[in-house]
């Protein structure tokens, strides 16, 4: 299981939280996704999930990665 942790500045509610999770729960190979609203750090989960992807299912969700591990 592979595991992507990053920040996304901008989450201040459970809307923000519900979209970003929706749009990262409907990258290929995503299992499970943890949206953390006080440090708006995003925990990953999956199997052969592309970084890209996720990122930019952030975005789709209105957000932006600032942070990420390499």
């Amino acid at each position: 299981m592979e595991e992507l942790v990053f920040s996304v500045p901008g989450m201040t509610c459970g809307h923000c939280e519900a979209a970003v999770k929706a749009e990262i729960g409907g990258v290929t190979g995503v299992h499970d996704v943890h949206v953390d609203l006080a440090s708006t750090t995003v925990v990953v989960h999956g199997v052969g999930m592309s970084r890209a992807a996720v990122y930019a299912a952030v975005d789709e969700a209105g957000f932006e990665v600032v942070s990420g591990d390499a």
